[in-house]
């Protein structure tokens, strides 16, 4: 089986790379080849069973590159995130929507002119396509109204794909993955930076201006647990509904500074200074609960408390 993972050296993207050349079974078959594809790596050089390829997606050359591969399973990470999309349009553009169109094209015409299997394509979208002022609760009724270009680029790429999918050209599983911690600390272009470098300011005993109040709700994962999930997607028959929300805790951000304070000491309070701005907390600090009966009755998972939560964000 040949696996290629755009974005393998992003911070969920680097997980699931070291899982696929750790585990040669992780997706129930032996991977024979991993191509592991990205701007830059830092870290060990890849196993005997796989590549670095470095480049950029939006680089056409290097796009026929990585789809001449032929691979049977895609999971394609690579983006510009959100508060980086904005400040570059024309870079989330080209990113976010042009290269992942021509990606997702071009690994259709090679089922179309081979008549080979579809790849299974894996593609990480957000719960920035729901937008702003949610409802009570997030289902599949919820309108899908991205306040950011980052979103609407996402919420385009998830309609392509279920349409390549359903002319049987590709095998696509959209999935929306909410706040994933804790990425490293002052990790640049994510509005919803402050969800992971909360863990690390508190866990290392600093202080930290947190932009959301205290009684901000949102949607959070561990690095682990969302690993762990993609994988099972990528295994899973091909499903009938072919994009859906991660199971989330949803979790205050005061409920997180307790569980910080009952871990690393009562002092880890008087460390939170609250200075809410109101463009990040209405995107990012008003999530409601969420309906995720569908993706846990395919066999998803969160991360079952806020306790483990952690353990898992800081390992």
């Amino acid at each position: 089986m040949r696996v290629l993972v755009t974005g393998a050296g992003g911070f969920v993207g680097a997980a699931l790379a070291r899982r696929l050349q750790d585990d040669a079974g992780a997706l129930g078959a032996p991977v024979t080849e991993l191509i592991l594809a990205d701007m830059a790596f830092a870290g060990a050089a890849p196993g005997p069973r796989a590549v670095h390829r470095v480049g950029s997606i939006a680089d056409d050359t290097f796009l026929d590159s990585l789809v001449r591969a032929s691979p049977d399973v895609v999971f394609h990470l690579a983006s510009i995130p959100g508060g980086a999309a904005e400040r570059d349009p024309a870079l989330g553009t080209a990113v976010n929507l042009h290269a992942t169109t021509r990606l997702l094209e071009q690994l259709a015409g090679l089922t179309a002119s081979a008549g080979r299997r579809p790849p299974v394509v894996v593609f990480t979208s957000t719960v920035a396509v729901y937008g702003a002022q949610l409802p009570a609760i997030v289902d599949d009724a919820t309108p899908l109204r991205p306040v950011m270009s980052y979103g609407a680029h996402k919420l385009m790429t998830e309609y392509h794909l279920a349409d390549l999918s359903r002319r049987g050209l590709l095998d696509g599983r959209s999935v929306r993955l909410p706040g994933i911690v804790a990425r490293p600390a002052q990790a640049g272009g994510h509005v919803s930076a402050f969800m992971s470098n909360i863990f690390h300011a508190l866990a290392a005993g600093e202080h930290f201006t947190c932009p959301v109040s205290a009684a901000a709700t949102c949607w959070w994962m561990s690095r682990e647990r969302c690993v762990d999930n993609l994988l099972h997607i990528a295994r899973m028959p091909a499903p009938a509904q072919r994009t859906w929300p991660m199971p989330v805790l949803r979790l205050s951000i005061g409920e997180l500074v307790d569980a910080l304070a009952r871990i690393y000491g009562e002092d880890r309070r008087a460390l939170v200074r609250y200075e809410p701005v109101e463009a990040v907390e209405s995107v990012f600090g008003r999530q409601p609960p969420l309906d995720d009966r569908l993706p846990r009755a395919l066999g998803l998972r969160d991360d079952g408390d806020v306790e483990g939560l952690i353990r898992r964000a800081l390992a």
